[in-house]
Formats: C-alpha cells, sequence, structure tokens
C-alpha cells in the first residue's frame, strides 16, 4: 500500500486517501501502516487522509457492539485521536446512523463533532461527512440524514473556542448522488456562512470521505 500511493503521487495526483472499512478500534495494525505511509505521501509533496468510523456516543459502545455484532460501528475517541495524528486529513464518516428524526440525527452530528474536535490535533484537517445519497435502509434514512440537519448538527458543535478553527471543514459524500436540494442547503447553511455564526468561513468543504 506504500509503494501504491508513491504511485498515486508520481502519477501527479495531490495526494492519498486511505477508505479501510471495516477497523476495529485499537487497530494496530492501521496505526503502523498510517505511520508508514505518512513518510511517502509527504515525501512525494502529497497529502495522506483517511476515512473514519465514528466516535462512541458512549463509554465503550464500540466494545458492546463488537461483541454483539462482530461489525465495528464506532470508534472510542481516543482511537479517533491515535489516527487523526498520524494523517494530514481524517474525514468523520458522520451518516449512516440509524437515527428516525432529523431533530436525532442534528444532535447526534453536533455531539461527534465535538467529540472530534476535542481529540484532533490543530495541524490536522478535520473533516465532517454530509449525507449527499439517498437510499433507505435499516442505517439511513433519508429523510432523518439530510444535509440541511447534518449541518446544523456541525454547527452546533463547533464552541465558542473552535469555530474560527482554521483546519476545520466538510466533505460531501457523494457529490454524483447529490440532488439540488442538498446543494441549495450546503450553499445556504455552511458555504456563505458569516465568522460570527459558529461555521469555519473560507475552508467550507474538501474531498469526499469514501472518495480519493
Amino acid at each position: 500500500m506504500v509503494a501504491s500511493a508513491r504511485q498515486v503521487l508520481a502519477a501527479g495526483f495531490d495526494g492519498v486517501h486511505l477508505d479501510l472499512e471495516p477497523a476495529h478500534s485499537g487497530n494496530a495494525d492501521l496505526l503502523r501502516l498510517l505511520e508508514r505511509a505518512r513518510p511517502a505521501v509527504r515525501a512525494g509533496g502529497g497529502v495522506l487522509s483517511v476515512a473514519a468510523h465514528q466516535i462512541d456516543p458512549l463509554p465503550a459502545a464500540h466494545t458492546v457492539l463488537g461483541a454483539l455484532t462482530g461489525r465495528p460501528k464506532w470508534w472510542s475517541q481516543r482511537y479517533f485521536g491515535q489516527v487523526a495524528r498520524r494523517v494530514d486529513q481524517i474525514a468523520a464518516m458522520s451518516y449512516d446512523t440509524a437515527m428516525p428524526w432529523e431533530s436525532l440525527y442534528g444532535g447526534y452530528v453536533a455531539h461527534q463533532t465535538k467529540l472530534a474536535l476535542e481529540v484532533t490535533p490543530a495541524r490536522t484537517d478535520l473533516l465532517m461527512g454530509l449525507p449527499f445519497f439517498h437510499t433507505n435502509d435499516p442505517g439511513h434514512r433519508a429523510g432523518a440524514e439530510t444535509v440541511a440537519a447534518a449541518v446544523r448538527g456541525v454547527r452546533l458543535g463547533l464552541t465558542r473556542a473552535d469555530r474560527h478553527r482554521e483546519r476545520f471543514g466538510v466533505a460531501l459524500y457523494v457529490d454524483f448522488a447529490a440532488t439540488e436540494t442538498d446543494w441549495a442547503a450546503y450553499r445556504r447553511d455552511w458555504g456563505t456562512c458569516r465568522p460570527a455564526s459558529g461555521c469555519a468561513p473560507g475552508r467550507p468543504t474538501a474531498a469526499p470521505p469514501d472518495r480519493p
């Protein structure tokens, strides 16, 4: 994978985005991979980015879910921070939450934003994923996981101290599935924000979490 990253940069790309799913909280192999990949990517003048699982909404939730289902849904906050310290950019996949209502989803995203900000170094780009897709399944309810609700949640999660943080933004997953309603909500609620409104003007977005 490190050799492949060098090839990508040699081909003229600006960086490498890793989307390794599923990855259990505490996975040491992922940390070692990032430690090896980052110097190689930086040597090529590129940015190393990684997609991240959501953070435990309750203490040890990842342990309980993993024991019951064998599938990792969340990372511990500590592990999220360990990953964030080893990359240039971390994109939290803050969707597929199974929330039934917009209000609950917005509150969940606000909590995820706060938890991620607490452990992401200031030098690392932190991106919160916005749901620009419209499939209906147990994990994603199109009527609840909306762009408008996600943006409200992200802005609520920004504390007074963090709202002018330079290396922060949102990531649109996925742009090719977006509707005009999605784009309108993004432009209205995030893309044209003002400094006093609790968002990060000038750096509104970056690469989608699951797409290089």
